[in-house]
């Protein structure tokens, strides 16, 4: 019997070599350790509820013996087909006996392998957050008062990042003023030194601001400008008493400078501005002409037939507008910013769904809010959770009213009974959206809850809900720490949402990645028939949140040092989640969106300036240093829809010592599908067949193995025959293979490739001996449709442990007559493939970009060519990293001991196989959902028309290779902060190119689209009022200047390569390509006015470099 808690089977002393639930790769590594012939333990089967295992050691293999009760409740291991069990009334009964030899075993059990007693846990006090705290103050100005140690009074608060330089002033030289004071002095000389040698960070990014707007007031104002240079003349040679007195000065007059500037910019800059009435499916464009003239141009719905994302600049959108039947026309627009970008396409999308003629949604918008409420009742005003504001990544003030179509909380240490919880939530989201929301799911353990509210719209929607909770406290037999959930159906598209809370205290890292996966393996959720696999398989989409409790490995004082710089980045390396998701010990392919916001953990009740660091405990001073606790993160099958649009946490909410955190998502749904054509005949049956399979798995069994197959879209699971080929270089893993004779053809219930393209497939490989799974996968049916074989290839995992690795080759093949389909919604946006290199930015560690599908799932045919043959082309991961293959505790075993064939080092297929060319229908490239930074599907731009037209406007159609902006260099690209992306070029293998490329900070610029009043606003820490709101649109009222009109498609430098970068390396100049690009030159249209001056600024000093670029160019011409 499997489970968290409760009375052993065995009563309460069982004896030590049963070792309950212990999983199959546990019980190989231990006896792995024991290491001789006829070491056993006895576990519970993974197959079958009341059964058990039998594991055996010989000769370095384990083999496993399946003991399974009957009607009458005795027990007997199962035999062959024929051979009469022995029975037993009890399992040291049945052991008794196999300690014999000559028994059938492959050994006669020799040596128990004990298991290993946990130590007794103690109450999960180690930072006091179980305990109830003090109520919070009647006020967020008046301090809690009192003087019991329980108290964040007493706490050791966190000041600002002058504490430091503060303390040792009052220490040392405090008295020192004093003295001087007394007799007679008008200063004092040593805090002036303090404050001055406090103030130089601040000293030195004002100099540097200053230097900016020197440029932009000889552009804008001159009369600013003298004083600009004034000021920082004055800066060089001031210091002493004066520098405090220049450095206040200085401030006052950068303030009105900023605003001054700011204003004229945006007279000179104002070019375009977009409304979205999103009731009368309209899209204005206002162009201003010359005499303040204006020219207003509408477009209905139906006629924007695309968007196309920039992946290079953050805060650029094509809009394909359709001209006429068979013509169209783009034109770009440059955005204020990143987030200005994402909200005008949101209302596009709103506008669309609004209007489109399908019955049932494409995509659906998802709020995800959690909170450690600290055990006191929620603020009245919950309005910056609901409307995501706050601090990180925020939504944008044009969509943050905008109702999400489905709302879920998760709360911990909520002592709220859930009907008041529930009935305020409710209120709360009436209040800001005048919807009345349904819940259609609540679950609680002890004051851990989860509630789901849905759009009365979408009510019935939602099928087969489900709720299950798992106890993870002490003994896991309390509720104090573990987890609720909820799953259900969304149409055709099935949701999972897990909020936990975790052990607490620094230190105790392996009980909260233990935590993880007891909730992973017990938490039932879902469709029962997929009980072979983890929670994290079971759903398109599931999202996990909650007070993860996972700390900062860091000294205090740096980390409040990086805090008060909002430096979040080396903090992030030093974060236990990152750190264990980098070792795959926890949320294996799950990803997060970047965190740009402090930690939420643990802050002075009543305020959010202090963070209570220290804690009087009768055992002694405990440490909580500042942590992102709370955390969302999610993972989804491959080759869906989901964007991450917000990520951040409130700082108006101070009734806990845990800031609120909340993530909103745009994801992909299919609807039931009903085929118009009605049930296939036997001609028009689609297919799913296999040419063969291998797998890779980690284990010391030499049994025989089956493939299951389960899908939505089949009638039942299906099985393979036992493999037909094994083979092992190793003790520790071993290959099996099925040819296409031992793997079954499957039938899907329905044919339309409309229907297929949305389905997945899931396996997972069963032993013969136990029928206990030794790892499981997904597969999307998206880019396996046509009439020949592709390649797969992904990773196997199970419970929550990568296990290896399975690739193969199969093919969909759909009748001619089933071909039609639709686009998605959500494919209506796309990124520019045109484009290359990405914004320059933090690059996240690879388990934090996402559960990375696309690096190994599937073989994308665009990147088959490229990735045979080539070690270097798959994407690094544990399973093709030698250092994986060892089992820890086992001895005498080294990567290099290995076989080169046993690790699969490329995509290649086996031997024998050739990989179809590249190309084909033109379909996306195979790749997973991943993070916002991705920002779309995906797919490549799609071609309007075959003929690319050309109207008056000089607009082109968007097959067409795009021209550039014609409009001259920006004179200043070396502003402070204003970031030039780097061209990179894409690696040999990596599926969902699309989404990768994206990845960065938001709204980077590069100098040929960055205005001047985008400069200026980069300089500016200060937040711009949001433009007013009609009540029938949502206008983008910051004004939005086009790029470019667009000339014709025989531009004036023809150069063959599609940028900078394939330029560069045809010529074998490929170094000056970041210079080039710092200095302005990103396009190759813009080359043909290259000077020699304008190399040497871009670093070309070499005169036959120059020479050979000019030359290039000349011949281009």
């Amino acid at each position: 019997m499997a489970g968290g808690g409760g009375v052993s089977p065995l009563g309460l002393a069982p004896p030590l070599w049963y070792h309950r639930d212990l999983s199959r790769a546990a019980a190989e590594e231990l006896l792995a350790r024991a290491g001789r012939d006829g070491s056993f333990l006895v576990r519970d089967s993974e197959s079958v509820n009341g059964a058990y295992a039998l594991c055996v050691l010989f000769q370095k293999h384990v083999h496993t013996y399946r003991v399974l009760p009957d009607e009458e409740g005795f027990l007997a291991v199962q035999t062959s087909q024929g051979v009469q069990p022995k029975r037993f009334k009890s399992l040291p009964e049945l052991v008794l006996l196999y300690l014999q030899p000559s028994q059938g075993l492959v050994s006669t059990l020799l040596y128990p392998v004990d298991r290993e007693e946990s130590i007794p846990e103690d109450r999960d006090y180690s930072d006091g957050e179980d305990e109830k705290p003090p109520l919070p103050p009647r006020s967020a100005s008046t301090p809690p008062t009192g003087s019991s140690p329980e108290t964040p009074t007493d706490s050791a608060p966190a000041a600002n990042g002058l504490s430091t330089i503060s303390h040792e002033y009052l220490k040392g030289s405090y008295a020192l003023d004093l003295q001087a004071v007394k007799q007679g002095a008008s200063s004092l000389p040593h805090l002036n030194k303090t404050l001055v040698s406090s103030c130089k960070r601040l000293n030195g990014e004002v100099d540097k601001v200053l230097s900016g707007l020197e440029i932009l007031s000889k552009v804008f104002d001159q009369q600013s400008a003298f004083i600009v240079s004034k000021m920082i003349q004055q800066s060089v040679n001031q210091g002493g008493d004066q520098e405090l007195e220049n450095l206040v000065t200085k401030l006052a007059i950068l303030k009105d400078l900023l605003s001054s500037i700011e204003k004229k910019v945006k007279l000179d800059s104002q070019k375009h501005s977009l409304s979205v009435d999103v009731e009368g499916g309209k899209l204005v464009v206002m162009k201003k002409m010359k005499d303040n003239q204006e020219d207003w141009n509408t477009f209905t719905h139906h006629k924007i037939r695309q968007l196309i994302k920039s992946q290079r600049v953050q805060n650029k959108l094509g809009i394909v507008f359709e001209k006429d039947k068979e013509k169209s026309q783009r034109k770009d627009f440059i955005f204020t910013s990143s987030k200005k970008r994402e909200a005008f396409c949101q209302l596009l999308q709103l506008m669309k769904n609004k209007h489109s003629n399908q019955d049932e949604p494409d995509m659906i918008s998802i709020y995800i809010g959690t909170w450690n409420m600290g055990s006191v009742p929620s603020p009245k005003a919950v309005g910056s959770w609901l409307l995501c504001r706050g601090l990180g990544k925020t939504l944008d003030e044009m969509t943050v009213t905008i109702p999400h179509d489905l709302y879920v909380f998760g709360t911990q240490e909520n002592s709220v009974c859930d009907r008041e919880w529930v009935d305020s939530l409710r209120t709360a989201l009436k209040e800001h959206t005048e919807l009345d929301y349904k819940p259609i799911a609540v679950q609680t353990l002890w004051n851990i809850k989860i509630a789901v509210l849905v759009k009365p719209e979408h009510e019935n929607r939602i099928s087969h809900v489900g709720v299950s909770s798992v106890k993870t406290g002490i003994a896991n037999t309390l509720g104090n720490k573990g987890a609720v959930g909820v799953s259900f159906m969304f149409n055709g598209t099935s949701f999972g949402f897990v909020n936990c809370h975790l052990t607490s205290g620094n230190e105790k890292i392996a009980r909260r990645n233990q935590n993880y996966l007891d909730i992973l393996r017990l938490l039932s959720l879902g469709d029962k028939q997929l009980s072979s696999f983890d929670i994290s398989l079971r759903f398109t989409h599931l999202f996990w949140l909650g007070d993860l409790n996972y700390r900062l490995d860091m000294d205090i004082q740096e980390i409040l040092n990086y805090i008060n710089r909002k430096e979040f980045d080396p903090l992030l390396k030093v974060d236990q989640l990152n750190l264990e998701r980098e070792k795959n010990k926890v949320f294996l392919r799950f990803a997060e969106e970047e965190i740009s916001y402090p930690p939420t953990y643990r802050y002075e009740r009543g305020s959010r300036d202090t963070y209570v660091w220290q804690k009087q405990k009768a055992t002694g001073m405990r440490t909580n240093v500042p942590s992102w606790c709370d955390r969302i993160l999610w993972k989804s099958y491959p080759e869906t829809h989901i964007v991450c649009n917000s990520y951040g946490c409130t700082d108006d909410m101070v009734t806990s010592d845990h800031s609120p955190v909340f993530g909103t998502f745009e994801v992909g749904v299919t609807s039931q599908f009903v085929s118009k054509k009605g049930l296939p005949k036997s001609s028009e049956q689609a297919y799913i067949e296999f040419e063969n399979i291998e797998a890779i798995v980690k284990t010391a069994s030499r049994t025989k193995f089956f493939i299951e197959f389960y899908s939505t879209c089949l009638e039942e699971f299906k099985k393979s025959y036992e493999n037909d080929s094994q083979s092992s270089d190793n003790v520790n893993f071993l290959r099996v293979g099925w040819t296409n004779k031992q793997l079954t053809t499957l039938k899907p219930l329905l044919s339309e490739i409309e229907y297929l393209q949305d389905q997945h497939l899931l396996l997972t490989v069963k032993s013969l001996d136990g029928y206990e799974s030794y790892g499981e996968c997904v597969l999307a049916l998206k880019s396996m449709i046509g009439s020949t074989a592709q390649q797969f290839h992904t990773y196997l995992s199970h419970r929550g442990e990568e296990t290896g690795n399975i690739r193969g080759s199969m093919r969909v093949r759909v009748p001619a007559e089933r071909m039609g389909t639709r686009e998605r919604l959500y494919e209506w946006i796309s990124v520019d493939k045109d484009e290359t290199g990405g914004p320059k930015g933090r690059s996240t560690l690879p388990p934090r970009s996402g559960h990375d599908y696309g690096s190994c799932c599937v073989c994308s045919r665009a990147k088959q060519d490229s990735a045979e043959g080539d070690p270097s082309t798959c994407k690094n991961n544990s399973y093709n990293n030698p250092a994986y293959y060892i089992l820890e505790g086992v001895p005498n075993q080294s990567a290099a001991s290995l076989s080169s064939e046993l690790l699969p080092t490329s995509c290649s297929p086996p031997a024998g196989k050739t990989l179809p060319p590249g190309g084909g229908r033109g379909k996306p490239p195979s790749g997973s959902s991943q993070p916002r930074r991705h920002n779309s599907a995906g797919h490549p731009v799609r071609p309007i028309s075959e003929e690319g037209s050309q109207d008056d406007d000089g607009s082109v159609g968007v097959g067409w290779p795009t021209p550039p902006s014609l409009k001259p260099r920006p004179l200043y690209p070396d502003l402070a902060e204003v970031k030039i992306p780097a061209a990179n070029p894409s690696p040999a293998f990596v599926l969902g190119e699309g989404f990768r490329r994206g990845a960065g900070g938001a709204g980077g610029l590069d100098d040929q689209s960055c205005s001047v009043l985008q400069m200026a606003r980069t300089l500016s820490e200060s937040e711009y009022p949001p433009p007013p709101r009609a009540p029938s649109a949502h206008p983008i009222a910051e004004d939005l200047p086009e790029e470019a009109l667009w000339g014709s498609s025989s531009s004036s430098l023809s150069v063959g390569e599609s940028s900078v970068g394939e330029w560069l390396q045809s010529l074998g100049l490929e170094r000056y390509e970041e210079g080039l690009l710092h200095n302005g030159w990103d396009d190759l249209e813009f080359l043909s006015d290259i000077t020699e001056e304008d190399l040497e600024e871009a670093g070309v000093l070499d005169p036959s470099h120059k020479r050979i670029l000019l030359e290039s160019l000349r011949q281009q011409k």
